[in-house]
């Protein structure tokens, strides 16, 4: 059950004052609260150390209460759930993997009735009580399966949101959507049949082609990145939909919102191969995890490196959705050239379709890292390995 004596305002005072210290030296103090577990007070600083970053509305907002680290670690950050509620509109959602709420708290701005499921049913009572404390009345939530919860309730949802859990974390391995709970692909045709469309939410670690072979009736896929880093994959699936999936792909950076969109199997304009011209293009994370390589180049009119490089080129600035720059010099990669431009000289270096890593590179050319260059080692339309030495615009 959940112990609302952690709202003290002595335990309060406590925690506030402690965010962001190192808990292992805390942990050796004498607990200054007899009536609480010493290790679940230690617990609300350090995850509200991890939210103030990540969930600023919960860290701002009095007499929070909050689950283990994993689950603020795990949870949605804000700025992926605002971009999740811009997706939806209608009269009802049901979150069938509710967790602590930070995308049905982002949902119910945009829906008049959220149902919110969690089988944990401390975890289920936390929620129920931070969003009472963040005004938030049209949220309802229920402590139990959502299966159960889907078949009790007489209602034609104008949403489903989903957020698979994955059953064992071996990092580094493919997962497949059969793999996670609830089981998706098994429970597709229920699911569709109580909605009107299905939001889920998985890991970017998901293969796309690996997704759409398990589900149907994908209208769209969106790759959400923060700050050039890919943080979510949102499958959008309506039951009535037919044709080819569109892929969105979206960078939230600080002070806008970088997209790029295609359809999967469209055709391609001849996308040119060349060598590098005076500027520079390196697709932002969202783009290189969608696999839209050439439907980039086309649409932005740049050619490219090589096939394999993901590197593109022109000789006119465009506003490309990633990294540009301005090419100072070319050189190939050899002992001299190396030993004239680069060695014992600070750089940022980059790898793309090269044979050696960053760390070697620096290993042996003796390369500092930081500055103010940024250095690509990459292989170009003839196959040749070169180095482009560029600045950053």
């Amino acid at each position: 059950m959940l112990d609302l004596k952690i709202l003290n305002d002595n335990v309060q005072k406590f925690i506030n004052e402690n965010i962001g210290k190192s808990i292992s030296k805390l942990a050796l103090q004498k607990n200054p609260f007899p009536y609480l577990n010493w290790l679940s007070v230690l617990n609300q600083i350090e995850a509200k150390s991890k939210a103030r970053e990540k969930l600023p509305t919960w860290f701002a907002t009095e007499n929070i209460i909050y689950p283990a680290k994993i689950s603020i670690e795990q949870t949605s950050s804000e700025k992926t759930a605002s971009y999740k509620a811009s997706l939806v509109d209608g009269e009802t959602l049901i979150d069938l993997t509710g967790g602590f709420g930070v995308d049905d708290y982002y949902f119910s701005k945009k829906i008049k009735h959220i149902t919110h499921c969690e089988i944990n049913t401390e975890l289920s009572m936390m929620v129920a009580h931070n969003f009472t404390q963040l005004n938030v009345n049209n949220i309802k939530c229920y402590a139990e399966d959502s299966i159960e919860t889907l078949k009790r309730l007489d209602v034609k949802w104008d949403w489903i949101y989903i957020d698979p859990s994955r059953r064992n974390d071996e990092k580094g391995k493919v997962f497949l959507l059969k793999d996670c709970l609830p089981n998706v692909p098994e429970n597709l045709d229920f699911y569709l049949a109580k909605s009107k469309s299905i939001l889920i939410k998985t890991a970017p670690l998901l293969d796309i082609s690996a997704g759409l072979s398990e589900l149907k009736n994908v209208k769209a896929i969106h790759i959400v990145a923060v700050e050039n880093e890919v943080k979510e994959l949102l499958w959008e699936i309506n039951p009535l939909f037919s044709g080819s999936t569109s892929i969105k792909t979206v960078n939230i950076l600080k002070d806008r919102l970088e997209t790029f969109d295609f359809t999967l199997n469209q055709e391609i304009d001849y996308l040119p191969y060349t060598k590098p011209q005076a500027f520079l293009y390196e697709p932002n994370s969202a783009i290189m995890k969608s696999g839209g390589f050439d439907e980039v180049g086309a649409f932005y009119k740049v050619n490219k490196l090589h096939k394999h490089s993901h590197l593109y080129t022109s000789n006119e600035l465009v506003p490309f959705p990633g990294r540009a720059f301005e090419i100072r010099n070319r050189i190939p990669y050899n002992k001299v050239a190396m030993k004239e431009f680069l060695e014992s000289k600070q750089a940022n270096i980059t790898t793309r379709n090269f044979p050696d890593s960053v760390d070697s590179i620096r290993k042996k050319w003796k390369v500092k890292g930081g500055g103010n260059t940024y250095c690509f080692f990459t292989t170009d339309v003839n196959n040749d390995k070169i180095v482009l030495i560029c600045t950053k615009i």
